[in-house]
């Protein structure tokens, strides 16, 4: 029978080695003897038979090698669909399709902006996707490897056998791609990649959609079209969640420690469990948000999600992708915004993931000087290659689409704005300008947050930035980084300085406390009071704040009401809403208990209050980010320890005022200048016995005498509690 293959080229295929073995394998018709062949490699096949779609055989195969390569020329023909009958080593009869018969899966089109690294819907392609050709039902595998000497799909579909099943190169872009018939949904799997050096990497999907629960670590086919949503509502009006002149109360959570079940905690609520009990808590705490701690697949519990291995795959700790989107479903249908942390800056070595992807340094810069976070162990994104510019601007987008999240918080942007970002001198490489700034970086998050705003309506970018940086939360156009909000790194440094301090040495800080006004419309600013400082020995709020037990809580509950009045949207981190005793630990539940009594209680009553009364006076959210929003009456009274300021509104004549007594000492007759000659009521005193306060308050209205004060033609006299904060309102 004639052979039109060379021995070099069966050798190569049989060992894994060819380049590009849809050439060789399945149907090919000659150009010059017009003859069909087809040509299979089935490694534990004994014979194959072929068979046409209209049941006939076409022939047995000639088995050209032991080692499973086999071969049958149809004479002169036209190509036509077949299958076959496959006798195996154990002499066992099954039928298969030749997954080498069927068409590539990217077009024309896909392939160009691919290879430009502007395909914004970039895995919609790559990745795993269920789907059918020619009436077959299978799964289509692309993963973009360009430095390869070959890539394979493996799995328990051909016993990990890189030799079958493998991938189709498209030169121009870098990717590789097969279609194999009879998978579905669940099919576990990884690409096994040859490189130029000839070493086998076996990597999990880049852009696969689930994952293995850790320590395993392959790739799940997962179809992401079977969700349907129940958010209509919540997403035609998308604007409202997200406005700078809108509330924004934030309860920052990580899902694997908020709460737990099972014998003594150990066991993590699911997604679908959390929307049973997270959502309705949030809720009825009366924040505006929630924002998740990187919810993308990662290998270590210790990371936090901070070290994501897979950037499109939600956690499988928790469940399925579905089972997120119902959360994140039950949070809309309740009215709350989610956020989610989102990891561009660096990833980490494990072997299974984007380093050394393809044998080469494909998606992290190769110098270490560039490459490398020394700090974390980490490898730093090549922001300069299209291709990985693309893939992470995609994966924004992603999971504002896919996910309908509502915004994502971006960590660690110093470290990319950076190029010496804990870096000692000689151990960086200047930019083309001989500076600092990592021009590569700047372009990609300009870029980045030039896609969500502009494809996202509603959606919002917030930075987690801890430098002087300018124009973060500025737009493009500006010259800024295009950040929708950034978190202020220094209010929340300052003050939980000064609130750490013994009453008796406050009034030589008392700078700290009113620093921040300075530049706080410089940008829009969230207050944090994130993860991150209730961990690594830093204590829990409760345990910075100085006294005995009585004097911690109402220092805490006085600090929430400046934080609560003070320019700037708000963050909380979970645990932080009731006082928790303890710092966080990542892999236990919070201690829920301490709810039985009256002084967590008490903080948690404190913070629903503060929640409640900051969306229900626009004052406090209005003109968070310009100083028509914010008006001191007494910044300088610091051998008391006193503040008092005014929150405006947009609509004139809608104001609160505030005072803050920051020592422990009751202050009666404590005279406040007001704007206007009208009676004043108190609205919130974070003294109050339902805090566990002592109950020193301002009952009715206090009406305004013609005495100037603080700067105004009026003012009243009120009752300040011992470390408290009071909320007074106009009463016309």
């Amino acid at each position: 029978m004639e052979n039109l293959l060379s021995d070099a080229e069966m050798e190569a295929v049989i060992d894994g080695d060819h380049g590009n073995v849809f050439a060789v394998l399945g149907i090919h018709r000659d150009k010059g003897s017009k003859n069909v062949f087809i040509r299979a490699f089935q490694p534990h096949a004994k014979s194959i038979e072929v068979i046409g779609r209209d049941g006939v055989s076409r022939g047995m195969m000639n088995r050209l090698d032991e080692r499973g390569f086999f071969q049958i020329n149809l004479g002169a023909g036209d190509n036509f669909s077949y299958w076959f009958k496959i006798e195996n080593d154990r002499g066992e009869f099954y039928e298969a399709e030749d997954t080498y018969r069927f068409r590539p899966t990217l077009g024309d089109i896909d392939v160009y902006l691919l290879g430009e690294g502007s395909h914004l819907e970039m895995y919609r392609k790559l990745g795993a996707h269920v789907c059918e050709q020619d009436g077959v039902k299978g799964v289509s595998f692309a993963v973009w490897a360009p430095n390869a000497k070959r890539v394979s799909v493996v799995g328990n579909f051909n016993n990990w056998d890189g030799r079958t099943c493998v991938m189709r190169k498209y030169p121009t872009c870098g990717v590789w791609d097969i279609f194999v018939p009879g998978l579905g949904e669940g099919e576990v799997y990884k690409y096994e990649i040859k490189t130029q050096q000839d070493y086998i990497l076996t990597k999990s999907d880049p852009v696969g959609f689930y994952a293995e629960k850790r320590p395993h670590n392959a790739s799940i086919v997962y179809d992401l079209n079977h969700y349907r949503w129940n958010d209509e509502e919540w997403m035609s009006h998308p604007d409202r969640h997200n406005r700078l002149t809108g509330p924004m109360s934030i309860y920052e959570v990580h899902a694997g420690s908020w709460r737990r079940k099972g014998e003594n905690g150990g066991e993590y609520l699911t997604y679908r469990e959390m929307a049973d009990t997270l959502v309705p808590y949030v809720t009825n705490m009366g924040f505006t948000h929630v924002e998740f701690l990187p919810l993308a697949e990662h290998p270590l519990d210790a990371s936090w999600g901070y070290q994501v291995v897979g950037m499109f795959a939600p956690t499988s700790r928790f469940g399925t992708p579905d089972d997120l989107r119902y959360l994140i479903d039950k949070f809309h249908q309740s009215g709350i915004a989610v956020i989610m942390d989102w990891v561009p800056a660096h990833f980490p070595k494990d072997g299974h993931g984007l380093c050394e992807f393809d044998g080469t340094h494909l998606y992290e810069h190769a110098d270490p000087r560039k490459g490398e976070h020394k700090d974390w162990g980490t490898k730093i994104y090549n922001y300069g290659r299209t291709e990985v510019f693309n893939y992470l601007c995609t994966n924004a987008l992603y999971w504002l689409k896919e996910y309908h999240i509502d915004g994502l918080r971006v960590d660690a942007v110093a470290s990319m704005l950076y190029l010496d970002y804990s870096r000692n001198p000689g151990e960086w490489i200047p930019n083309i300008y001989g500076g600092n700034e990592n021009l590569e970086a700047i372009a990609f998050l300009r870029r980045m947050n030039e896609l969500v705003y502009g494809l996202n309506q509603g959606a919002c970018t917030c930075a987690e930035e801890s430098t002087a940086w300018p124009m973060v939360s500025r737009p493009t156009s500006m010259g800024g980084l295009g950040f929708g909000y950034k978190w202020n790194m220094g209010w929340m440094n300052d003050t939980l300085k000064y609130i750490s301090k013994d009453p008796i040495y406050r009034q030589y800080h008392h700078g700290m406390l009113t620093f921040g006004l300075l530049y706080a419309f410089n940008e829009n600013f969230i207050l944090p009071i994130s993860h991150d400082e209730v961990v690594h020995g830093k204590g829990s709020m409760l345990c910075k704040m100085p006294g005995d037990e009585w004097q911690k809580f109402a220092n805490l509950r006085a600090y929430y009401g400046f934080m609560y009045t003070h320019p700037g949207k708000k963050l909380l981190f979970m645990g932080c809403d009731f006082g928790q005793d303890w710092e966080w630990n990542y892999d236990e539940s919070l201690r829920w208990h301490l709810l039985d009594y009256p002084m967590y209680k008490g903080m948690q009553n404190c913070v629903r209050d503060l929640n409640l009364m900051y969306k229900g006076n626009p004052p406090l959210y209005e003109i968070d980010f310009d100083y028509r929003g914010f008006e001191w009456l007494d910044h300088a009274n610091a051998a008391d320890s006193v503040i008092s300021y005014i929150r405006k509104g947009e609509t004139p004549g809608d104001y609160l005022i505030v005072v803050c007594n920051f020592t422990p000492v009751v202050r009666e007759d404590y005279r406040v200048g007001v704007p206007e000659n009208c009676g004043y009521q108190e609205i919130f005193n974070s003294d109050d016995k339902n805090y566990w306060g002592s109950g020193v308050k301002n009952d009715g209205v206090r009406y305004a005498e013609r005495q100037e004060w603080n700067g105004k033609p009026y003012s009243i006299k009120l009752t300040l509690p011992a470390l408290s904060t009071v909320v007074i309102k106009p009463v016309r």
